[in-house]
């Protein structure tokens, strides 16, 4: 039997060596290049089961080779690599015909369960998306955690597909930016992105906002008007703060998503939805549903793809990167050009950021537009940051620097306000359940996310046994990404 044989091209020898030595392991022939000729060469002449390249190379760009090798070898499977670890880069490798992008520094434990599954999936005949115009200077996403990076190869996944989508996240994380991306790199993208904030719109006029109404439908009607499903028409709708829906427009939106036809306030007549629909919500939904203020099939049919965006504390690694881009961007908005020390910077990544994203970019632009100093200094951002914290416990009042708020305090907080909700005791017999799920869930599901699924590790982190912390993932309906097992 012949053995598949894998076709790497990368100019960092020591990757090619790496390489070749974990694919000969696991039982593949390989053959490795410095360049894209060479490699292209090969595909000419029908070497060559698997196609692994690198993005910069001397001779030419990955991405430019990917749809050369797919018009004259289109079953052939393509893995790209790149120290370039943006959104548009996995965008681009998505929409060009890639099978997979792994960004650098990569795990090779996952680089071959990727190989063996690009090489076990059977070919299928697909056309290859047009690329999106947008430029790489003004990114919608920025970050380069691991996080992030599985951010970007979702979005860029979701590029060739029209799938629902719900995406969770704390305030200030950046929900409607990865709803955009998602249109704006999508199918849809020549059609209009529809906005609406579920929380904002008062109870009674919900219906009307999301379908529309015919003029008399109810007193003030004196004309007909579109409502946002007719608005998104070919396009995206993005249903934000999903959570705070109200019982009667969520049945109402059942049904479109059910029957893929709505009628408009006081109408007669069916209205197709040509729309796609991305929703999002702060709030953990399945305590909702289990609290009776969500409904469960509605749920199921938004959660058809989850995404959910860290917290900035969980992404602490990206806040340099994240704290220039807003400098600059303040900089082209007419502010004064400002920079950031090296103990302002470490003094930014040891706050707790309870505002997220959108608080970094608050107090970068504050600061560039009040710091007297070209050069931020660790004070500056120190007496910012003071004043800017949450109240602390008495204990804590004076400490510096403030650094993050302890998992106790997080939690008593939680249980006093879920206490607070339910004061009556009416119909609430199982708190303890409830608080242990949604502080299991989280801790299980970030552990499965630093040994990159990896249960086995995961197990001996938790100091589980492996069967209870299986049995744990799937009663607690905890999403674990394939081919990294």
């Amino acid at each position: 039997m012949t053995l598949p044989t894998i076709l790497i091209a990368d100019d960092d020898r020591s990757i090619r060596t790496v390489l070749t030595q974990a694919l000969g392991r696991a039982g593949y022939q390989v053959r490795s290049s410095s360049n894209a000729a060479t490699l292209w060469r090969w595909v000419e002449e029908g070497e060559g089961d698997l196609v692994i390249t690198d993005v910069v190379m001397p001779d030419e760009n990955g991405l430019d080779l990917i749809p050369r090798i797919k018009r004259i070898r289109p079953d052939l499977r393509i893995v790209v690599m790149s120290a370039q670890s943006t959104l548009m880069t996995a965008v681009k490798a998505a929409q060009r015909g890639a099978f997979e992008y792994l960004p650098k520094p990569f795990d090779l434990t996952e680089l071959l369960a990727v190989v063996a599954r690009a090489l076990a999936t059977p070919s299928e005949p697909s056309a290859t998306a047009s690329e999106p115009r947008d430029s790489e200077e003004r990114l919608p996403l920025i970050g380069r955690s691991a996080s992030m990076q599985e951010i970007y190869r979702t979005i860029a996944r979701l590029t060739t597909a029209d799938l629902t989508v719900m995406i969770n996240g704390e305030s200030g994380t950046g929900k409607e930016l990865v709803a955009r991306a998602l249109h704006d790199y999508g199918k849809r993208r020549s059609g209009p992105f529809v906005p609406i904030n579920m929380a904002a719109i008062p109870r009674e006029l919900i219906e009307s906002e999301l379908f529309g109404h015919e003029r008399g439908a109810f007193t003030g009607a004196t004309n007909r008007s579109q409502g946002r499903f007719e608005q998104a028409n070919g396009g995206t709708l993005f249903l934000d703060e999903i959570g705070d829906m109200p019982p009667e427009a969520q049945t109402r939106l059942l049904r479109v998503l059910q029957e893929g036809e709505f009628t408009s306030v006081g109408g007669r007549q069916p209205i197709k939805a040509n729309v796609r629909i991305i929703a999002a919500t702060h709030r953990d939904l399945r305590t909702a549903i289990r609290q009776g203020q969500f409904r469960e099939d509605l749920f199921y049919r938004l959660n058809v793809v989850p995404i959910r965006l860290p917290p900035l504390r969980e992404r602490v690694e990206d806040i340099p990167l994240l704290a220039r881009h807003f400098l600059d961007r303040a900089r082209d908005d007419g502010l004064p050009s400002k920079m950031l020390d090296s103990g302002a910077i470490e003094r930014l990544k040891q706050h707790n950021w309870p505002g997220n994203v959108r608080e970094l970019e608050n107090v970068m632009r504050r600061l560039a537009a009040l710091c007297p100093d070209e050069t931020i200094s660790t004070e500056t951002i120190a007496a910012e940051l003071t004043e800017t914290d949450m109240p602390l416990a008495p204990a804590a009042r004076g400490a510096a620097p403030v650094g993050p708020e302890p998992l106790v305090v997080a939690v008593e907080r939680h249980i006093k306000d879920f206490l607070a909700a339910h004061n009556d005791g009416i119909g609430v017999t199982d708190i303890y359940d409830k608080i242990i799920a949604e502080v299991e869930r989280p801790l299980i599901r970030m552990t499965l996310s630093v040994t990159r699924g990896n249960q086995i590790k995961a197990a001996a982190m938790l100091g589980l046994n492996r069967n209870t912390l299986r049995k744990k993932i799937r009663d607690l309906d905890i999403p674990v990404v394939r081919g990294l097992m």
